[in-house]
Parts: structure tokens; sequence; C-alpha cells
């Protein structure tokens, strides 16, 4: 549904985007992870027709995005990281008015707007002005404007960016269920548990480079089959736990200072992980806390971004 192969974009010396190339099967999400500034946005604004490459070609549904524009955006619906509604409307109209720039007629707006109100669980408010919805009731709603035309296919720039956990956990459901209907979405988000929730296949960008590609198991799976966390009561335990560790095996460990934390990983190696823990202890500064667990998605993320 969704083919790019070598897609390069510069902002005058800037590159957002260099030779990137991935695709989307029908009925998947695409989850497109990256830190701030590595190309994400710019990749599905040229997607979405929002902007052109400067080299390379994109393909949604066999249409064009340059060449075959008006086509593409008939079939797309586009969710950005914030919410494109009119605050001064109430929800019913800010949809009802979406419809009928689809040119809708009015008894086919109608159906389409109270449709979605209830599906989006926002019949209850479409009557409410905008201005006065919650931020995720504001979420909703630009979802649901961005289904207005019943599109093959959306694309959610960091659609939950701000959310709390209760407003995010529904936007998930909702989501889902759209892919079950045969939606096929391409998300990008900072929220790695996000990602791992949703996504079927994800791919990490960096500097507007593609760092890795595949399933959220296969990912985590580059890291090893345990990470060894430890935190510390000061942040120059860590500083000397990170020296330590790179002295060990020449790999660089995860460190969070403001957390006071470093993450090793230690590969499902009982034998590693008493050496690791004793050249830690050695170090006799206080630790608060230590933990094995698996890896997880920032794990990747750290790993695959860390410059």
């Amino acid at each position: 549904m969704i083919k790019v192969s070598n897609i390069s974009k510069k902002f005058n010396e800037v590159v957002a985007l260099d030779n990137v190339s991935l695709e989307v099967n029908k009925g998947q999400i695409l989850g497109l992870l990256g830190p701030n500034g590595a190309g994400k946005t710019t990749l599905v604004n040229i997607l979405t027709t929002l902007m052109r490459p400067d080299s390379g070609s994109a393909f949604v549904k066999d249409f064009d995005v340059v060449n075959e524009s008006s086509k593409v955006r008939s079939i797309i619906g586009l969710a950005g990281q914030f919410a494109a509604i009119d605050d001064n409307l109430t929800g019913y109209e800010n949809l009802y008015m979406i419809a009928r720039l689809y040119h809708l007629d009015s008894k086919e707006s109608k159906l389409r707007t109270n449709e979605l109100l209830k599906k989006l669980d926002l019949d209850y408010a479409k009557d409410r002005v905008a201005k006065n919805y919650s931020g995720g009731m504001r979420r909703r709603l630009d979802l649901a404007a961005s289904l207005i035309g019943n599109p093959e296919i959306l694309f959610m720039d960091e659609p939950t960016t701000g959310l709390d956990p209760k407003s995010r956990s529904e936007l998930w459901g909702i989501i889902k269920d759209l892919v079950d209907d045969g939606t096929t979405l391409l998300l990008t988000t900072q929220y790695l548990e996000e990602a791992d929730f949703l996504a079927n296949n994800i791919v990490v960008i960096n500097n507007g480079s593609i760092v890795a590609q595949g399933s959220p198991d296969a990912l985590k799976k580059t890291i090893g089959e345990e990470v060894l966390e430890v935190v510390f009561a000061s942040k120059e335990g860590v500083k000397a736990a990170e020296k330590v560790i790179l002295d060990m095996n020449n790999t660089k460990a995860n460190i969070d200072l403001d957390l006071m934390k470093i993450e090793v990983p230690v590969n499902g190696d009982p034998r590693y992980l008493i050496k690791v823990l004793k050249a830690i202890d050695n170090i006799d500064l206080e630790i608060k806390d230590i933990t094995v667990r698996r890896p997880s998605l920032d794990d990747v993320f750290l790993r695959l971004t860390n410059n």
C-alpha cells in the first residue's frame, strides 16, 4: 500500500532524509520511530503530498505522490501532531464542515458526521464547543476528521503526544479497531510502548537515514536476552559504572544521569551477569536498586540512536 524508494530531502544544508526506502503492506501498522529532527514528519509530509522530495520515488496504493497527488489525497487520511480542528465550532460542526469539503451532500455529511461521533465516543459532546474539549477528546475529534473520507490509508504523526495514560490507551483501542476493519496505518511516535503495542513492523530513523527495521520482537532480540538495570544514589556512581563496563567488554552501556541509572545488556549469560555485578559492586558507591529484565524497544531505540 505504501512503497518508498530512495527518498531524499534537504533544507538548505540540512539533510532531512537520505535515501530512505520502506514498504507497508495492506492492513498493517508501520511504526516510524526516531528522535526529534530525525526526519519522521518530513517523510509523512512527502507521503501525504504536502512536500516534494528532492529525489527518489514514493507510491501510495500505486499512485505517485508527486505526479498523482490528487489521487493520493483521495484515499488517505492524516492526523498530524496538532489537532486540526476549529476551536470555535462544536464537535458536530467541525466534522460536518469537513464532510462538505469532501463534497459529500448535506444528507451524507450528516450521516457520516454522526457515524464518526458515535464511533469515537464523542456523540455525548457533539454540541459542545471544541475549545472546551479535553486533550483526549480533541485528539479523537481530529482522528474523526481524518476519517471523514473513509481513507484506505491513514497517517498519524505522533497522535498521542501530551495525552494522559487513560486517553492514550483509549486511542490505541480505536486505532486497533480501524486496522481490524482493513485500514493501513503509518504511525510516527515518540512513545516506545505505543509502537510495541500497535505496530506489526518498525522502522527506526536517525539523522535522516534508516538504521534498523523489523518486527518489535526481532528488534528486541538484537539487544540480547536480558538487561541489567542498576540505579545508584549519585551520578558519580553511574559514571564510574559506565567506565567499568566499557573497560570490561568495550560495549557502551545506556546511562541516564537524571535517573542515576545504567543499563547493561547481559545476553542471558548468568556468568557474565555475575561478572558485571561484581565489577559494579567493587565501585563501592551506594546502589539503590538492581533489576534484571528483558529488553524493551527503549533499549533498541537508545542503542540505535545514541550518537
